[in-house]
């Protein structure tokens, strides 16, 4: 099996991503804890609200985000898929930092991470297209 070499950063940055994803969850429990908030009640606490809108919204973003970096990267080129897959990650991280602080602070990284998952699609689809041409279908 051959593998390019490069693809390697989109392994280690969905890696990446999981593992910020992990840490939003741990900051839910984390923050349940201090605010003493369990399971199942999800609301009553503004800190603890945003830190579940954190997680929600990373994962709501995250199954589109990996779906078109692996194919960007598979399809079309792994180079530009792996720069926009690390900047997708600091928008993310920005977002979640802004969010824990302000609600209103987010907009940045939500912003960032939009315009990459964008980028990524299109350069999906860019790729798609170019190997049906190329195999004739």
């Amino acid at each position: 099996m051959h593998i390019e070499p490069g693809m390697l950063w989109i392994g280690w940055i969905t890696l990446a991503v999981l593992v910020f994803y992990i840490g939003t969850c741990i900051m839910v429990a984390r923050t349940r804890t201090r605010v003493g908030i369990h399971p199942p009640q999800m609301s009553g606490n503004p800190e603890l609200e945003r830190a579940l809108r954190v997680q929600g919204n990373t994962l709501e973003h995250m199954v589109p985000f990996l779906a078109a970096l692996w194919i960007c990267a598979i399809f079309w080129a792994y180079l530009p898929a792996a720069i926009l897959g690390i900047v997708w990650l600091f928008g993310r991280i920005l977002y979640a930092a802004g969010y824990y602080r302000e609600p209103r602070r987010r907009m940045l990284g939500f912003g960032i991470g939009m315009i990459c998952l964008i980028l990524l699609l299109i350069g999906s689809a860019y790729g798609l297209i170019r190997m049906g041409l190329v195999m004739g279908v």
